[in-house]
C-alpha cells in the first residue's frame, strides 16, 4: 500500500518567532467585536516565551509551561479614578506554552490565541468564565 504524503508545506516551516506570535494575537484583537476595542482603551499585547520568574513564583506554578496568558493591571471593573503615571493594563501571552497546548490539541493555532487573548480581555473586563465563553462564541 503506498503512502500519501501529507506534509504539505511543513517541511521547512519552523515555530512562529515571538513577533509572529504577536501579528497573529494583533490581528485576532482585530477581529474581535468593535465594542471590545472601544472599552480597552489603553491595552498592551505582549507576547514573551514564558512567564517571568517572579509570576512563575508569585502564581506558584508547577512548570512554566502551566500559565498560557495573564492580565496585568486594573479592570474595567476596579478602576474608580485614573492615577497619574498609571501604567497600561497588559496581557502577557506566552508562546512557548500556547504551542505545547497546540500541539497536543486538535485547534488551530489562531483559534488559540483568539481563545486566551479573549479570555485575559474577560479579566479587564472583570467578566466570568460564562460570560466569556458568550463571547467567543461570537468571534469568527
Amino acid at each position: 500500500m503506498a503512502r500519501i504524503d501529507q506534509t504539505g508545506d511543513w517541511q521547512d516551516r519552523h515555530a512562529p518567532s515571538l513577533g509572529e506570535f504577536e501579528s497573529l494575537a494583533i490581528s485576532a484583537y482585530a477581529n474581535l467585536p468593535a465594542h471590545f476595542h472601544q472599552l480597552t482603551g489603553n491595552l498592551a499585547i505582549i507576547v514573551a516565551d514564558f512567564p517571568d520568574d517572579e509570576i512563575f513564583e508569585d502564581m506558584g506554578l508547577e512548570t512554566p509551561f502551566d500559565l498560557l496568558g495573564l492580565f496585568e493591571g486594573q479592570g474595567l471593573s476596579e478602576r474608580f479614578t485614573i492615577e497619574t503615571g498609571e501604567l497600561a493594563n497588559r496581557i502577557w501571552l506566552y508562546r512557548r506554552p500556547i504551542l505545547d497546548y497546540w500541539a497536543e490539541n486538535n485547534e488551530t493555532l489562531g483559534d488559540i490565541i483568539t481563545h486566551v487573548l479573549i479570555h485575559e480581555i474577560g479579566h479587564h473586563f472583570g467578566l466570568s468564565d460564562d460570560d466569556i465563553e458568550r463571547i467567543e462564541a461570537t468571534v469568527p
